[in-house]
């Protein structure tokens, strides 16, 4: 298989360099390998995802700027936290749609960190507002949630992660059908990817199909809150 026109060694040697000196003096001074070796070919890639994303859904965006977005920022949100690293050990790009605010609306996602490459697609914690339309769409719709949800190709292609609640939401009986379903607090697929998955060229039509595989998923989920898809 050819190289990939994005990704190389580099950038896992990147990561694997920051996990070991996380510190702002290391990276100030390796600052042209982040800029080299990372942030250029993310950039480059989620340039490049835009057309096949706008296939999927007219109203996704890929946006290759350096500040504000698909790309995830390296710098660490430190001010909750006691691990106070300023800098991730991983990268991450999240493809969402043109009216969302934040990380937390339905999108598409990668990630990339040594040994633990994947894609994600759904919502991750949704606020107590958008939850409830969602718990609501399914009840309301539950045919066509699981047609969706139950399809081979999905199945084939993706995990059902995040976390659930442990008793039944208010409003729905503990003997509902879906109830399991309704119970989540997070609405999302993953599939897993290896570093050599992503150093492929194949790479942008596996990312490309994933996201095409899901997108009956995220379609329920965007409608749910009252997007257009």
């Amino acid at each position: 298989m050819l190289d990939s026109p994005y990704f190389s060694p580099d950038i896992f040697k990147f990561l694997r360099d920051i996990k070991k000196n996380n510190n702002r003096e290391w990276f100030q001074t390796n600052k042209d390998r982040f800029e080299n070796d990372v942030r250029t070919p993310v950039l480059n890639f989620i340039e490049d995802f835009s057309a096949p994303l706008e296939k999927i859904s007219a109203h996704y965006v890929a946006d290759p700027k350096k500040s504000g977005g698909s790309m995830f920022r390296i710098f660490r949100d430190v001010r909750f936290s006691k691990d106070k690293s300023p800098y991730k050990t991983n990268i991450g790009a999240q493809f969402r749609h043109v009216r969302a605010k934040d990380a937390h609306a339905p999108g598409f996602y990668l990630h990339i960190e040594p040994g633990n490459v994947f894609m994600v697609a759904g919502m991750w914690r949704p606020d107590g507002e958008a939850l409830a339309k969602i718990r609501s769409a399914i009840d309301l719709e539950s045919t066509r949630w699981k047609r969706i949800t139950s399809a081979k190709k999905l199945r084939d292609a993706v995990s059902f992660e995040g976390a659930s609640l442990k008793r039944p939401p208010k409003g729905f009986d503990a003997d509902h059908p879906l109830i399991d379903d309704l119970k989540r607090k997070d609405f999302i697929v993953l599939a897993n990817a290896s570093e050599k998955d992503l150093m492929s060229l194949a790479f942008m039509n596996t990312f490309t199909s994933f996201c095409r595989t899901t997108s009956p998923y995220i379609k329920f989920l965007v409608e749910a809150v009252g997007l257009e898809w």
